[in-house]
């Protein structure tokens, strides 16, 4: 079944955008009809599935879904919507080891969750993104992190180096659900979607110790927070971000400030022309307002012209081009997102790892493309050459063990061979030949 949208639920979704744009105040009341549309749950099950993910905490996989009938499993979601008995099940939380160290909580609703949040995103999504202001790049429809980065580089090479390099701490934990639910309010007085959202809201967190000891926390005592791996989350999570951005563009602090904000979810940076510490201690009372904090430790005021910051991945400010050692505001990936590729290709090939060698180079080209793919702004060469080097060494010292060659394996596994008879792909363009035009 293709991922595309089916024409009945883009003209639905057509309708609300266009309602929603066209008439600021209104406020939709027929929605909780639209999600538990068959069109719209069937849609909802296959980009749920595209998405792969974990089991729930009811450890439902969707081969097993589709072996006992995927129809007659669909049916039953419909009918628990359409009689108003649907409750969601806890959420499962894991930990996900972070590239700078310590752990990052993901929370794993079950498959049925995933697939009635899809379908309230299909429906709900529309309708909000008709509020959000220009400068939110992040989890929003054509648009994307590129293009963040893009506006990012393109304000300070136009003079605005004077950056708040802000963090919210744990925004996404934080963010309070009271004043959460007065902003889809706003637009949605459809009871019946906002208890939808106000259960997965309170839904309860499961979390197991390594013996596997259940414990349970959140639930209806919980007045705060919205999971990251939740459907709905990173929607919810730009609708009351788009508080901060309606309000900075309401007060007139682009022009007080000679600044704009670029927001990606809940990174942001603010990029000034001389008024950036200004604009934090704005920034700063408006989030305690709205009940968020920021890391103190980890915001901090740059000058772009002299030193870096760090965005989505990337390093912003002084560059060096190489052969003439001329100095220039360019972008590059990050030292920190290399090592996050490193870790990832040195934890394939280990010495444990006893698949086929097309399996595991399978795997290796699939990490590299992804990353290449991300990674194909800017400035990038410097940052290409140090990742092939690092691959040709690791798949070197991953093949000299598997097959018990007595020396380091520079001539049997060189780069020739590595990046040509073995297929491992390159980053970057295919090196010169010697004799080749130029």
């Amino acid at each position: 079944m293709s991922l595309e949208t089916p024409m009945s639920i883009r003209t639905l979704q057509r309708k609300l955008y266009r309602k929603a744009k066209q008439e600021p105040d209104f406020r939709f009341y027929l929605l909780y009809d639209k999600i538990y549309r068959e069109d719209v749950l069937s849609h909802a099950y296959e980009l749920a599935k595209a998405n792969k993910g974990a089991p729930g905490v009811d450890g439902q996989t969707f081969e097993a879904i589709e072996s006992q009938g995927l129809r007659e499993w669909l049916e039953g979601i419909r009918k628990d919507l359409h009689d108003k008995t649907y409750k969601p099940q806890p959420v499962r939380r894991v930990l996900i080891p972070k590239p700078g160290g310590g752990e990052r909580p993901l929370g794993i609703p079950t498959i049925r969750d995933r697939v009635v949040q899809t379908a309230a995103k299909l429906v709900l999504e529309p309708i909000f993104e008709a509020d959000l202001e220009p400068d939110a790049y992040g989890y929003r429809p054509k648009r994307s992190a590129h293009d963040a980065m893009q506006k990012v580089h393109k304000l300070i090479r136009e003079g605005y180096t004077d950056v708040v390099d802000a963090d919210l701490s744990k925004y996404y934990d934080t963010i309070p659900h009271t004043e959460l639910l007065e902003s889809v309010a706003r637009r949605i007085v459809d009871r019946a979607v906002l208890h939808l959202i106000k259960m997965w809201l309170k839904a309860p967190v499961e979390e197991r110790d390594e013996k596997g000891k259940r414990s349970m926390t959140g639930g209806r005592s919980s007045g705060r927070g919205t999971p990251q791996g939740g459907i709905v989350s990173p929607m919810l999570a730009n609708l009351y971000m788009n508080r901060f951005l309606k309000h900075w563009r309401i007060t007139g602090k682009s022009k007080a400030f000679r600044a704009q904000v670029i927001t990606y979810a809940d990174d942001f940076v603010i990029l000034s022309r001389g008024h950036a510490a200004e604009a934090l201690d704005w920034t700063r009372r408006v989030m305690a307002r709205l009940g968020l904090t920021l890391n103190e430790a980890k915001t901090s005021i740059k000058a772009a012209r002299k030193e870096s910051f760090h965005f989505l991945g990337y390093t912003f400010g002084p560059h060096r081009y190489k052969p003439d050692g001329r100095w220039y505001l360019g972008a590059s990936p990050s030292k920190k997102s290399r090592q996050c590729l490193k870790q990832k290709v040195g934890d394939l090939l280990i010495p444990g790892n006893v698949g086929a060698w097309d399996e595991v180079r399978d795997r290796l080209n699939q990490i590299l493309r992804g990353w290449s793919a991300y990674f194909s702004y800017g400035s990038r060469a410097t940052a290409y050459r140090e990742v092939n080097r690092y691959v040709s060494e690791r798949v070197r010292h991953f093949l000299t063990r598997r097959h018990k060659v007595q020396s380091r394996g520079t001539e049997r596994y060189g780069d020739e061979r590595v990046f040509g008879e073995l297929r491992v792909i390159r980053l970057g363009p295919p090196p010169r030949l010697a004799g080749t035009l130029r």
